[in-house]
Order: C-alpha cells, then structure tokens, then sequence
C-alpha cells in the first residue's frame, strides 16, 4: 500500500528539505512545488493526502492558492505557514477553510501533530460522521438541515468554531458533535462552564499547577486545557470569562502552549477550541467588556443553533423522543402524546427551548393516566412572553386586567367570553396593526416603535395571521 502523499509548496529550499526530511521519517512521501502555479499543476495531475503551503509564494498570496483548492480538490486539507506573530493571517486562512497553521520558525512537534491529525481527517468519511451524529440532533427543520451540514463542515477544520444561541437550544450537543465528526474523536471532549468556576481559581482550573506553586497546592495538578490534549476543549458560556483570565486564554490559542503555575516554561499542547454563549459577544466587545483581539480568534467560524419556535415543526419528533427516553429511564412504557397535547406545544414560544419542553414532558409523564398525555398534564403557562417580546404598554395592561378581570363571576367568564388566550392575541394584533400603520408598514420601523427586535415582530406577524 502506497504511502500517504503530502504537497509541500513553498520557495526556500531549505524549509522545504527541513519538511521533507521531518514527513519520510513519518513514513510519508512528499512532492514540493516552488509557487501556486506549479501546485496547481501537480493537485491537478494527482491525488494528494495534505497541501502544506507557504502564505508568501512568488506568483501570489498562500490564499489564493487555498481559495482555489476549496473549489477543484475540496476533499484535500490544507494547512498554512505563517510568519511568527502574524495572526491576522492565519485567522484569515482558517476563515477560508485552511485545516490549521504553523508558525515560522517551524516546531516540528507541531508540524508532526498537524500532519497526523489532517491524515486522520482523511480516513474520516462524511458517511461515517453523519451515522455517529445523525441519530443525536432531531429534527428535520430547514433550519436544521443547514446545522447538520455546517457540523460537517467545521468538523473536517481546526479552526476554532464559537456556537452561539439562546439558553436550552442544545449548543453543547452541537460541540460534541463536531468533536465527534472530525479526526480528533477519538481524543477527549473536555467540557468548562466559565461561568461556573471562582475567579480566584480559574488560572489553577485552567492551567494547572506545580506542587508548592502557592499556599494549598500539596500535589502537582492537570489543568483543563491540557487534559484535553489531543482533543477538544468546549468553553461554555465563554462572554462570564473575566478579562484577565480573557488575556492569559487568547495566548495560549495564539502560541499553542500553555504554563501550569509554578512551572518555568510552556507546553506546547494540540487541542482544538470551541466555544459558546447565548449573550451578544459583538455587543460585549462594543461595551468593553470583552477583549476584541480574542473575540475574533475564537469566532473564527460562527454557528448559529436555531430557536425551538424556530423549528416548530420539529416538536412532535423531539417531544417523542424525549417522552420515550424518559419512560426508559423510569422502567415504564412511553405514553402517548394526544393531538390537542401536540398542538399545544407547537403552539407555544419555548422561551427556555429544548430543555424547557423537556421540563414540561417531564412533568406530564409524572401526571398522566392511562398511558396519555392530555392538554391539561402539560400545565403550561396561560399568559407567557418570549424572550424577545415587546414589553407591554401601559394601556396594554389596563385591556389585560379588563379581560381578565378578578371580580366578575366565572361563570359569566366561561358563557359570555371568548378565551383569553383569543383575547390577548386580539390585543396584541391591534397594537402590530396600528404600530405598522403608523410606520407606512416598514417592519423595522414598526418594531422599534413597539420596542422588540425586527426578528421578534416578524415571527409576531406570522404566528398572529396578519398579512
């Protein structure tokens, strides 16, 4: 069986050698062109396992030559040579889809790492992915169908990936996923809620320490972050990181190193970052309450989890499933969700998401009978508003309290009301309708004028039939 097949493209000869000498040792053949001209003709003549390619090249930009392999050899992985220091090169690389980088002068440890993990990528089929992670993300949503695809994706890059969406949508799901689906599976997923670890612990936490480093430290401690070498590291809720712990992480993304405390030197270590929060770190940057040079080196590549309400249609499949894994856990056969039960729930803005439905259904299974959830077992909230809903004006809540008043008797409620539910919605139709009118029907317009966000009255629109 032939050997592994690596394009080293780059015009100093004696780097070229220096790789070359470093891959057959590994037990891989090389072939090196000197500018993207020359690697264009080889990538088109043959088959290659990895392209190593320098950012300068006479006849143009390590780019362009990247640029071109995502159309004519996507299969290909690509990995970028850098000069040291320059990051913004190498973010631009990984943006364009570069598997990784290194760094001039070359660390051959590193070198080694990135080459074993791309040929690893390259015995990773995309039917393989899609059968560990198929079975994990339900739904079939567009919404979600264009998640799974990105999934896969990201998964084939070591670029740091930042997943962002509402609380409950399931964004440590979709890491584990891309940890899943790409070469370093097999390595450890070493989950961290930032926000969930004390200040004055978080360094240790992190990076570890020697025995003696500081008062308490009686043994030596692995760190987070080197326990998941070979792997990947998922830092959840990232924006509650406070700013200097914010330092200290964005030089270990850029040097690929790390220092326990009490330890002289770095480390240099091999983990893929991804991260994730459901706050606005574009916002949180603008406030300066985020560190901006970090911002754009863990939002290399942005992930974007879907809404529930987003997904509506995707509930009847969830809430089955979810009812059947919970019926399991309890030794019990899973009971049946009834129409009205489903419409209920489809019909409902899941402020909290998936692991507010799965709240729900937990509390239905406990109070059903005769093996059916009902409308009633499902005892959600009469009146609720989402998280991006308008708050309610003064005259709002006067024709709220009127239709809900307290003192009338609740027969007469029952025989001479509709329900409240239609009552609110009429409510909240008029004020839509006359904030739009108001605003000659420019949506934007409209939705500042009621104080939501464009997205929220959009969704308002469709759900509420006006046309």
């Amino acid at each position: 069986m032939a050997p592994p097949l690596i394009l080293v493209v780059d015009d100093e000869p004696d780097l070229v050698e220096l790789v070359t000498l470093t891959l057959s040792r590994m037990q891989l053949a090389t072939q090196s062109a000197g500018d993207i001209a020359g690697a264009k003709k080889l990538l088109k003549a043959q088959r290659f396992d990895l392209c190593l390619t320098d950012m300068r090249l006479p006849d143009g930009d390590g780019l362009d030559l990247l640029e071109w392999m995502s159309t004519h050899c996507p299969g290909v992985p690509c990995a970028v040579i850098t000069a040291h220091g320059n990051v913004e090169s190498a973010v631009r690389a990984l943006k364009l889809g570069a598997f990784d980088f290194v760094s001039k002068p070359l660390d051959l440890g590193v070198l080694r790492r990135i080459v074993s993990t791309a040929l690893k990528l390259a015995q990773t089929t995309d039917a393989g992915a899609s059968t560990r992670t198929g079975t994990q993300l339900i739904g079939s949503a567009p919404a979600m169908e264009r998640l799974r695809e990105m999934i896969l994706r990201v998964s084939r890059s070591q670029a740091p990936v930042h997943i962002f969406g509402e609380s409950g949508t399931g964004k440590e799901l979709v890491a584990r996923m891309i940890h899943g689906s790409g070469p370093r599976a097999e390595g450890p997923f070493v989950p961290v809620n930032c926000g969930a670890i004390p200040s004055e612990l978080m360094e240790s936490e992190f990076f570890g320490h020697k025995r003696g480093s500081f008062t308490g430290a009686v043994t030596d401690k692995t760190g987070l972050i080197p326990s998941a070498e070979g792997g990947t590291l998922f830092l959840d809720e990232v924006a509650d990181l406070p700013l200097h712990m914010q330092v200290k992480l964005l030089r270990v993304i850029q040097e690929k190193s790390v220092r326990p405390i009490g330890e002289q030197r770095e480390a240099p270590i091999d983990v893929r970052i991804l991260s994730a929060t459901h706050k606005n770190l574009a916002e949180l940057v603008a406030q300066s309450k985020f560190r901006e040079d970090l911002f754009y080196r863990i939002n290399v590549i942005e992930l974007r989890v879907p809404a529930l309400r987003e997904r509506a249609e995707d509930i009847p499949d969830l809430a089955g499933a979810i009812v059947r894994r919970l019926a399991r856990r309890l030794g019990m056969e899973a009971p049946v969700i009834t129409p009205d039960a489903l419409e209920v729930l489809q019909n409902f803005s899941f402020p909290g998401n998936v692991r507010e439905l799965e709240n729900v259904l937990e509390r239905a299974l406990a109070l059903c009978n005769q093996g059916r959830i009902e409308v009633g077992d499902l005892q959600l909230r009469a009146v609720q508003r989402t998280a991006n809903s308008a708050p309610l004006s003064s005259d709002t809540i006067a024709q709220l309290r009127a239709i809900a008043a307290p003192n009338e008797p609740a027969v007469a409620a029952s025989t001479s009301r509709p329900a409240l539910g239609d009552q609110l919605e009429d409510v909240e139709r008029a004020a839509i309708v006359k904030a739009l009118e108001q605003a000659r029907y420019n949506k934007t317009a409209a939705a500042k004028a009621l104080g939501m966000t464009f997205r929220a009255l959009r969704y308002r629109i469709k759900k509420l039939g006006i046309e």
